[in-house]
């Protein structure tokens, strides 16, 4: 199949955001099918292109992917209206691709939810079945937060609806996000969850260890590696290092990596309270990340205390801590919690959400338990080795696709057209 995979937050290995799309299509490009990726400029993100943009936009093959660049600039760091004009341009630029060639199949990855807007062109004008991929549920999740003004969240409604009702597939990245795709009407027999899953080559035991310049050899070392948005509640982490040193513990920092609309007020209010023991770091390319996990001893989740989180998110950094070996403390119900208690032993120490006291406790206890400590690292190693092998989910993946195409009537309207 020609296949158009539509993700404006797409980057290659060599970027400090997720990557799961490229491992994605890797997959589907070993099972024979052609690939055609189309995406932004995520802030973070590395496609692997360095040529010149002409008329905004530039292409090439990168490890036998093409991928079709757009200049269209997005990030946490923009505000409300930045984003929408950002996530407008790039459906219009993608529906001109779209249905400029013949194509099998159309992924729209969602995030952003517009991105379902040039699939539903293509399959109203040419045909063309599309698989709606939800890596967040929209509007569900930014209604649940107030991120978005009540005329926005009206009209992603109906845009939700068709995407769930109309989709040759629906590719959901939790069982929580496949109930929102059920309620608006999707075919149960299309819907799959292929969660987020480990890249146990980039990130484990077998990485050189490396620590920052200003972390103690000594330190007990606890990294949150991700998003500094509104979304994230990163201010829990910045309550549980004043209740740390407070408490007079100096055994434990904490490290922030990465980048968003929060981090220079974040950095301000950790300046003004005084917070010695927390540190802040840019956002780190992949493999560099992977040794800095591997010179730590925690894994930090944390998200802010809205409740629709506990089963509708699946974080990218909870996979590369566990692929990592290391002990998570993390603020979050549902999914999450339960992930960390799986298996045979646990892997992590879940938190209230919202309760920086119980996050400061759980770091003591990490701190207290060394032995214990590298007990669950490994036990979250093994979990990631027997459930959530990249390579495995992508397989699953590839075989959602591939039963969605041969689910849909076939494009036969582009050959009539």
């Amino acid at each position: 199949m020609r296949i158009l995979y539509l993700h404006q937050h797409y980057s290659g290995p060599a970027g400090a955001t997720a990557t799961r799309s490229h491992a994605m299509a890797r997959a589907l490009l070993a099972a024979g099918h052609q690939v055609t990726i189309a995406c932004g400029q995520y802030a973070g993100a590395v496609t692997g292109l360095d040529g010149a943009m002409r008329q905004g936009r530039r292409e090439g093959v990168v490890q036998g992917i093409r991928l079709v660049e757009f200049a269209i600039p997005c990030g946490n760091h923009q505000g409300f209206s930045g984003r929408t004009l950002a996530f407008g341009r790039f459906a219009a630029a993608a529906a001109r691709l779209a249905l400029a060639e013949p194509w099998d199949l159309v992924i729209a990855s969602s995030t952003p939810l517009t991105v379902v807007v040039p699939a539903l062109l293509a399959r109203r004008l040419r045909g063309t079945p599309f698989v709606y991929e939800i890596r967040d549920p929209w509007p569900e999740l930014p209604r649940a937060m107030g991120a978005a003004p009540p005329l926005a969240l009206a009209a992603m409604e109906p845009l939700a609806s068709a995407a769930c009702r109309q989709a040759a597939g629906v590719v959901a990245l939790s069982e929580g996000m496949a109930e929102t795709a059920l309620a608006r009407g999707a075919d149960p027999a299309r819907v799959a969850v292929v969660p987020n899953g480990c890249d146990l080559d980039l990130f484990g035991p077998q990485v050189a260890p490396w620590r920052p310049e200003g972390v103690a050899p000594w330190e007990v070392l606890a990294v949150y590696a991700g998003a500094h948005g509104r979304a994230n509640g990163l201010d829990q982490l910045l309550d549980a290092a004043e209740i740390l040193q407070f408490r007079g513990e100096h055994r434990i920092r904490l490290l922030l990596v990465g980048e968003g609309g929060e981090k220079p007020r974040l950095r301000q209010a950790a300046a003004e309270r005084g917070l010695n023991n927390l540190s802040f770091l840019d956002s780190l390319p992949k493999r560099r990340l992977a040794a800095l996990l591997s010179g730590a001893q925690v894994g930090l989740q944390c998200l802010a205390p809205v409740p629709e989180f506990a089963e509708w998110t699946a974080p990218n950094k909870l996979m590369d801590y566990l692929a990592a070996g290391l002990p998570v403390v993390a603020n979050l119900p549902g999914r999450a919690a339960r992930l960390l208690a799986g298996g045979p032993q646990a892997c992590g120490l879940p938190t209230p959400p919202g309760d920086a006291a119980a996050l400061a406790d759980a770091l003591v206890w990490m701190a207290d338990n060394p032995h214990r400590r590298a007990e669950m690292g490994l036990a979250g190693r093994a979990q990631a080795v027997r459930r959530w092998d990249r390579r495995l989910l992508a397989g699953d993946f590839v075989r959602a696709v591939e039963a969605a195409a041969g689910a849909a009537s076939p494009a036969g309207a582009w050959a009539a057209a």
